[in-house]
């Protein structure tokens, strides 16, 4: 989750109150009235109460009847949210240049490239600036074959089935998304603009999966760079590496999305020699985040609060925030032992065997809830299943299966967690994260139907959105690259 302005006041919060059912059927009371006694019947025919008084010992039916109005339980209060974009295109010279909402965007055939000669008639419909000009014929043709290319040299995940056009586009989303020196930002709005540790991790391997393994590294090389000295990331950074835009503070989760992400991008480099090469190059971020990840969990195997993937503060731990540490931990395991680093190696090892049961003990009971304390189910218990977990944590697909329909909103998308406000709203990340950890358990049924209200709910330009509302209409930021890196995945593990 981003920086989402019109959220954060009300995220985690319960669910509004449950309005109580209206009675039906026929009751009766006694009153008194002017030293009398009457009786009253009470009858509901739809949203009108036909009152009939009448005194006692006479039948209230025989009284005449009196129409009063009841109010029909009120509607859930539903989330109203613009769509800030369509999607993202790149001219010459490598300039971004967001598509607002309504461009009805002509691309270039198997490109993010606006066609000149389509956005000069829009130009000219809509009324623009007398001697504007867009990229030329040229230019244009230039950029959409490089585009063209690098779509080339790796795979579209599902090609030549149902979603090939959405996988096309969340890749071109993501290679958008990536600037030169390997920040890869969450988004192209402006609160968006910035590079989430955790965001980032999953691109990295979404390209690494689809044969991009230079960008995963590049991504991951980017992480180094920006990395604290003890190991911390902070919630997130400026694209420059400069630093954070803010005081978010630290985010514990980042340090393991940063392991995991740098074991499972070097599973996808099939050299033992290139493969070493890699392992080598990551060196210094896997060890700096695992010294950091195993003093985290050094007493108990548990790791102190911190803000999650829902950005919030937390004073309870959460399953957001130790799962992607075991995640990690495993991981590191493998790339320092590849590396060299045998006794960083081992004590990576056991701490992530330490923390692995620490969170079976914690977790176990709740049902992999939110917090080791209890409470709603939610979306990081898929954080205990393969692909994040070597194996899975016994009891947590039963209850991963089960978080699906506490989390469900009216359009057929996920929230992020079953104590998430009730406002309608779906949420692509944690909706497409499901479909790939179906994917990965074999449960193609499951991972279709969620890849299919992905597909049937892009922006016009084609790009996945952040969120989907009640009435189904994509909203917020789009592209979202963590959303479009979790459908690659899901697609890749699905043809396998």
């Amino acid at each position: 989750m981003q920086d989402h302005d019109e959220d954060v006041e009300n995220r985690g919060r319960p669910a509004a109150g449950v309005v109580a059912p209206a009675h039906h059927g026929r009751h009766a009371h006694r009153r008194r009235r002017t030293g009398a006694l009457v009786a009253t019947a009470l009858v509901t025919t739809g949203s009108t109460l036909l009152v009939a008084t009448a005194p006692t010992g006479a039948l209230a039916t025989d009284a005449p009847a009196v129409p009063v109005v009841v109010a029909e339980p009120a509607a859930p209060a539903y989330a109203t949210i613009p769509l800030y974009l369509e999607g993202l295109t790149t001219l010459p010279g490598g300039r971004r240049v967001p598509l607002a909402v309504g461009t009805d965007a002509t691309f270039l055939a198997g490109t993010h490239v606006v066609d000149p000669a389509a956005s000069t008639l829009a130009r000219v419909v809509a009324g623009s600036r007398a001697g504007e000009r867009g990229a030329t014929v040229t230019a244009a043709a230039s950029v959409a074959n490089r585009q063209r290319a690098w779509l080339a040299a790796g795979t579209v995940p599902g090609a030549g089935g149902p979603y090939e056009d959405m996988a096309r586009a969340a890749l071109l989303d993501l290679h958008a998304l990536q600037l030169p020196d390997g920040a890869a930002v969450a988004a192209w709005s402006e609160k968006w603009r910035y590079v989430w540790p955790r965001d980032a991790s999953f691109v990295a391997v979404a390209l690494a999966r689809t044969g991009h393994v230079d960008d995963a590294l590049e991504i991951l090389g980017f992480l180094d760079r920006v990395q604290s000295a003890d190991g911390s990331f902070e919630a997130r950074y400026l694209p420059d590496g400069s630093g954070p835009p803010d005081d978010r503070g630290v985010q514990t989760d980042g340090t393991g999305w940063a392991l995991w992400a740098s074991g499972l991008v070097l599973a996808e480099i099939a050299g033992p020699a290139e493969r070493a090469e890699a392992a080598e190059r990551l060196l210094p971020l896997v060890q700096r985040s695992a010294r950091y990840a195993i003093s985290l969990v050094a007493l108990d195997g548990l790791p102190p609060a911190s803000p999650d993937y829902w950005e919030v503060p937390e004073d309870t731990l959460t399953l957001g925030t130790v799962a992607p540490l075991v995640a990690g931990l495993q991981q590191a395991s493998v790339v320092l032992d590849l590396a060299g680093d045998d006794a960083l190696s081992r004590s990576a090892f056991d701490a992530s065997i330490r923390s692995k049961v620490a969170v079976i003990r914690a977790f176990g009971a709740t049902g992999f809830a939110r917090y080791a304390v209890g409470g709603h189910a939610d979306a990081a218990s898929a954080f205990l299943l393969p692909p994040f977990l070597t194996s899975a944590v016994p009891g947590v697909e039963e209850a991963w299966r089960a978080s699906a329909t506490t989390m469900v909103r009216p359009a057929n998308g996920l929230a992020p967690g079953a104590g998430w406000r009730d406002d309608g709203v779906s949420w692509t990340p944690q909706t497409s994260l499901y479909a790939w950890v179906a994917a990965e358990t074999g449960d193609t049924e499951l991972a279709d139907g969620w890849l299919t209200f992905l597909d049937t709910h892009r922006t016009p330009s084609g790009s996945l959105p952040e969120k989907v509302l009640a009435d189904g209409s994509p909203a917020a930021v789009a592209p979202l690259g963590w959303s479009a890196a979790c459908v690659l995945l899901a697609l890749d593990a699905l043809e396998d």
